[in-house]
């Protein structure tokens, strides 16, 4: 008897785990297995600096409308500064702005710098084909006078001698060095020294009135404000690039750069 039941003792007791097993696979089956919530990553403790240095100091751009420079999305019209006017706005199929303040600022002078010369260019062609001149002898020494200088911008180019252009370069090239040099402390296209004579318009300067009494004149002025005459004169000197870049197409297929105008104006 004492043996018999210690046989089935030994017999019986592998059964119960593999039955406790099995019925907790059957009811997880139909309840899903609970996981355990994930734990909380911890912010990484920043490495601590060295004695003897000093902590790295974070550099402030500058805009170039002096204010702080913030990135900002290109293809959204914002009006935050000089040249950015409705209703196109911001402007910026390249994103040179995202390349950084420095770039994006000398992008903005040369835009300044290449419209003042186009408008320089337009209005140039249109006063010599106009059919006026300077009086006199554009070279002595060759027989040339300014009345024999066509007006059309490709053919000027082309009836200047070699020495005339060489003159032209290297004046130029003496503004743009010394005389005109963009100075990166003054906003840009603030290239005239001081002392020369040159509006700036600065914010609440006076104009004299029909009446003899005079009016202090704001930086956001319309039509004599600061703000006002330098959107004026970025929004011309684009203008101007898009008038004598087709004055030259017009020359160069027709001859004549003001087509279809006529010969002279």
């Amino acid at each position: 008897m004492l043996a018999l039941t210690s046989a089935s003792l030994s017999f019986n007791a592998p059964v119960a785990p593999v039955l406790a097993s099995s019925r907790v696979a059957d009811v997880s089956m139909f309840q899903g297995l609970r996981r355990s919530a994930p734990k909380a990553k911890t912010a990484k403790k920043a490495a601590p600096t060295p004695k003897g240095r000093a902590p790295p100091k974070r550099t402030t751009f500058l805009d170039v409308t002096g204010k702080p420079y913030k990135e900002v999305n290109t293809f959204i019209p914002a009006y935050d500064e000089i040249g950015v006017v409705p209703p196109i706005g911001r402007w910026d199929p390249l994103q040179i702005r995202e390349q950084g303040p420095d770039r994006y600022r000398r992008f903005v002078e040369m835009e300044i710098k290449h419209g003042r010369m186009a408008m320089a260019a337009f209005l140039g062609v249109i006063t010599t084909y106009s059919g006026m001149r300077w009086p006199g002898y554009l070279s002595t020494s060759e027989n040339i006078k300014f009345s024999d200088i066509p007006g059309g911008a490709i053919a000027s180019w082309a009836a200047l001698p070699t020495s005339a252009w060489l003159q032209i370069v290297i004046f130029i090239s003496a503004l743009e060095v010394y005389c005109l040099k963009q100075d990166p402390e003054k906003a840009p296209g603030d290239v005239v020294p001081e002392g020369w004579f040159w509006a700036r318009y600065p914010d609440g300067y006076e104009v004299w009135l029909g009446d003899g009494s005079t009016q202090t004149i704001g930086e956001e002025d319309l039509f004599l404000g600061k703000t006002w005459k330098l959107n004026a004169e970025r929004n011309n000197g684009r203008a101007a690039m898009m008038g004598i870049t087709g004055m030259v197409i017009h020359e160069a297929l027709t001859g004549n750069p003001v087509f279809p105008i006529g010969e002279s104006l």
